[in-house]
């Protein structure tokens, strides 16, 4: 079977691995490539690997690496020229945002070698209308973010600490509330948000009572669309727009 097309998390990895290795350097001998290429045997991203021809061998990780020169309008020579379109995206994405960049690969890469954090990560569901809030991070560093989000106990506690303070539980967004609306059906239930970015959390980071936001699932769905809204200038749109 063909390899299958590079996922963004790979092409995270890779570019991060492309701005700091020289372009004479970008072939199947040097040990950084050969390490991105254990690492990327590692995602669980593409299922079983086995069932795949050379999977993103140290040769094939090269080779990507080259497409970039040929994307990159610093580069004086002449790259791989074969790049597809997703390579390009990513390259303009974060070609000015290095710092981010660092610190998605950075992460992306911890999963990968904890084989726990693995498991924990491959075990959170995936769907395709989930692709629609994955633009830049990648699926990857996604399900971690909803990993942190479904904590039960947090999320009890967050609920307990608003109640207490408001008697309500409401959308700190819309002011939408399920049990006012609903009645009894609704009574308790509001959805939980990560006020984090997406590229500053890691597995092993422990949430606050602060770091989350008590929204209903619209508001939610639509922070997660854009990675760079937050509550408030999410709650500023929604209060001009009316």
């Amino acid at each position: 079977m063909r390899n299958p097309k590079w996922h963004r998390d790979e092409l995270i990895l890779a570019l991060d691995l492309y701005f700091k290795t020289e372009p004479g350097k970008m072939h199947a001998r040097n040990a950084k490539i050969i390490e991105l290429s254990r690492i990327l045997n590692l995602l669980p991203i593409h299922g079983l690997k086995d069932s795949y021809e050379r999977f993103r061998n140290p040769n094939g990780v090269g080779l990507k690496l080259s497409n970039f020169l040929a994307i990159d309008p610093t580069y004086t020579g002449k790259g791989m020229e074969a790049f597809g379109k997703l390579d390009s995206e990513v390259f303009y994405e974060f070609q000015n945002e290095r710092e981010k960049l660092e610190s998605l690969a950075r992460e992306i890469r911890n999963i990968a070698n904890n084989p726990d954090s693995r498991a924990a990560i491959a075990a959170i569901p995936y769907s395709v209308e989930d692709e629609d809030f994955t633009v830049r991070e990648g699926q990857i560093i996604y399900k971690l973010h909803k990993l942190h989000e479904r904590n039960r106990t947090i999320i009890q506690k967050k609920k307990e600490s608003y109640w207490k303070k408001y008697h309500r539980l409401d959308c700190e967004v819309c002011s939408f509330d399920y049990h006012k609306f609903y009645g009894s059906v609704g009574r308790g239930y509001i959805e939980c948000h990560h006020r984090t970015p997406l590229h500053q959390i890691a597995m092993d980071t422990q949430t606050a009572l602060a770091d989350l936001a008590l929204v209903c699932a619209n508001c939610h769905r639509m922070l997660h669309r854009d990675t760079k809204m937050t509550i408030e200038t999410l709650r500023e749109r929604l209060h001009t727009s009316q």
